[in-house]
């Protein structure tokens, strides 16, 4: 099957059945694992052993179908581009090894684990591959979980708020147990659906640690006078701080932390180049015994996030997509021919590539109490022209619609799509009156209670013009509805923590992570279970921290989607999630949390032409997908001239 075939499997099979299969990845290697060449110097001086011990008794073989993936060549370096020091993690996401990961077709296999056994949907049972070991060759066992279990994530000045949400059902922790050196058991009472798609997240859920690294950094375990005269040095205010900033395996920043990633950052930040090398002790290998990955180094330039079209298109990256967006398309374009590149349009799965977020926690009583009124929040979309934005920024190649699920979905209704989606300011402007919002002021802008003009700040992240272009023809069509519209940027960290922090009135983003759900993934993205939603931060924040911050659900339908959530967490049969799915769909479709405007636009991803095994067609998603990490980054290879070059 080619790999255009098996990415319609995906949008027409997997996604229609909601099939997600615990499968292991393991078998025997025939013969002799082969030595990398980057590697084979250090291996005859004896600074590292030879691949046969470096690679885990059950490895896991990657096999290619030999039409649109192949078999490569170990070597090279790959250039990327980043507008931060932070996106280091992206290496991470990128990398995509996981305790269990998606496939291309959105099944769920073993990765890291050499399998998975599940009982009930309560009982894991996790088995490593013997032998696996961490990038610096110490072992990967089971003591790793153990000593994240118990001394992390129920360690009260480690993990202040207790485990993650992930590893409580209704507020039960669950029976860990360590059965032997590579087997290890997380039991619950009741199912627990959202486990094994944390681990295999694009930010996972990390259940283990290097113990034999962190233990130095760990009260219960290192010589405490060293350890509080390193927390004093590095200027941290505790030894947990110390902790938390040197073992986040997602962040990357930590240059001595050990990983199971196929890349290790080399590079102390803060840089403008950071430089990965392959993983000697990695897991995967191909059927010829080479071990992956194929490429010796990713090299990661960061500059500012304006000019990464325009470095990308002068050849700059040679697997590129991050910063990029639809309308760099004609610009890049342009450049294949001379720079040796191709541009590539995959598709993106969000429910909306651009939505506004009213933030119905802003600290302002005033705004608050105007954002609540579902009669505000319909007018705001039946203001805007979709279609307009859709032929000057997207040359008519998107989706008119809401922030909902997609047309490839199990769970797709037209009516949820158009749902407050029509153009029609007369019905917009009779809501706004029927509000009472009738004075008028300066420039016909309409007047809020108090008196002020009804002037919205849309707060961005700043880091490109797409969403700006959109804003700019939102603002003329807002204003015949009597709404002045402003656009504030912001670096995103910033942009994040006001939102947080209920500051921002109002802010655009994209929309639902996965648009192309079925009945058997989790609905939380519809309920307040996340700070990252940015129409209601404090429910989120609530919820994540089991109400030790941020603010309890005070509106009836926000409770019946938590309700709805927990049902669904419980349900027994596939039509009772659907049923539940549904409903959640019509409570967003009907009171309009989130102003979807545009859905299935096209990705540019360019590559190089020297750059193999990255497929022709792609869907390009964070979570499931980790951008190209579903792909298998891994096995993509330079040609020799690409080697040379």
């Amino acid at each position: 099957m080619t790999r255009p075939s098996r990415l319609r499997s995906i949008l027409l099979a997997a996604f229609a059945q909601g099939a997600l299969l615990v499968a292991p990845a393991s078998e025997p290697l025939a013969g002799d694992p082969v030595e990398t060449p980057m590697l084979a110097d250090a291996v005859a001086a004896g600074e590292l052993p030879p691949v046969a011990e470096r690679l885990p008794a059950a490895p896991w073989i990657v096999a290619f179908d030999g039409e649109e993936t192949e078999a490569g060549k170990p070597g090279g370096d790959m250039n990327i581009v980043m507008a931060r020091s932070k996106d280091v993690r992206m290496m991470v996401v990128y990398g995509y090894a996981r305790l269990v990961c998606y496939n291309e077709e959105l099944e769920l296999v073993a990765d890291i684990l050499r399998d998975v056994e599940v009982a009930d949907g309560r009982v894991f049972t996790l088995h490593l591959r013997p032998g696996h070991k961490w990038s610096d060759g110490h072992p990967f066992t089971a003591e790793d979980f153990r000593f994240w279990w118990e001394d992390v994530a129920n360690n009260e000045e480690l993990s202040p708020v207790g485990p993650p949400q992930t590893m409580l059902v209704d507020g039960e922790k669950p029976n860990f147990e360590v059965v032997d050196e590579a087997t290890v058991r997380f039991s619950w009472s009741k199912p627990n659906p959202f486990f094994l798609p944390a681990l295999a997240g694009a930010r996972p859920l990390y259940i283990y640690r290097p113990a034999h690294y962190l233990k130095s950094l760990h009260i219960d375990y290192a010589d405490k006078e060293k350890l509080l005269a390193e927390v004093a040095e590095r200027g941290q205010s505790s030894w947990a701080a110390l902790f938390n900033k040197k073992g986040n395996q997602y962040k990357n920043q930590n240059i001595k932390l050990p990983t199971l990633q196929p890349w290790v950052n080399t590079t102390k930040g803060p840089s403008d180049r950071y430089v990965f090398v392959r993983n000697p002790y990695y897991h995967r290998v191909d059927e010829a015994g080479h071990q992956l990955p194929y490429l010796d180094r990713v090299v990661m330039n960061v500059t500012d996030g304006g000019l990464i079209a325009t470095k990308t298109g002068a050849g700059e990256s040679d697997l590129q997509a991050r910063y990029l967006s639809f309308n760099n398309y004609t610009y890049l374009k342009s450049g294949e021919e001379r720079n040796d590149f191709n541009v590539r349009l995959w598709r993106t799965a969000r429910g909306s590539h651009i939505a506004l977020f009213p933030n119905l926690n802003a600290k302002d009583p005033v705004w608050r109490a105007v954002l609540r009124d579902v009669r505000f929040r319909r007018a705001l979309s039946l203001a805007i022209d979709r279609e307009e934005i859709n032929q000057v920024i997207y040359f008519g190649l998107a989706l008119n619609s809401a922030n909902t699920v997609l047309p490839k979905s199990p769970l797709f209704s037209e009516a949820l799509q158009t749902a407050w989606t029509a153009f029609d300011l007369e019905q917009a402007n009779a809501l706004l009156d029927e509000m009472g919002l009738t004075e008028r002021g300066d420039q016909d802008v309409r007047l809020l209670p108090n008196g002020e003009p009804l002037r919205i700040i849309i707060e961005t992240a700043g880091e490109d013009t797409e969403q700006t272009d959109v804003l700019e023809l939102i603002h003329d069509s807002w204003l015949k509805a009597g709404i002045k519209l402003f656009t504030k940027p912001s670096q995103r960290e910033v942009f994040r923590n006001r939102i947080f922090s209920g500051e921002t009135t109002m802010a655009v983003w994209w929309g639902l992570e996965n648009g192309l759900a079925t009945p058997a993934m989790s609905p939380h993205e519809l309920a307040p279970t996340s700070q990252q939603q940015y129409q209601w931060p404090k429910w989120g924040q609530y919820h994540e921290t089991g109400g030790q911050s941020g603010e309890p659900l005070d509106m009836p339908e926000a409770k019946e989607l938590m309700r709805l959530n927990d049902q669904w967490r419980l349900a027994a049969d596939p039509e009772t999630r659907r049923e539940i799915w549904q409903r959640m769909l019509q409570i967003h479709a009907d009171n309009v949390y989130s102003i979807g405007i545009v859905a299935g636009v096209l990705q540019p991803v360019v590559v190089n032409e020297a750059l193999k095994n990255v497929p022709l067609e792609g869907v390009y998603n964070w979570d499931p997908g980790a951008h190209f990490g579903i792909y298998k980054p891994d096995t993509f290879w330079l040609t020799e001239d690409g080697q040379q070059s």
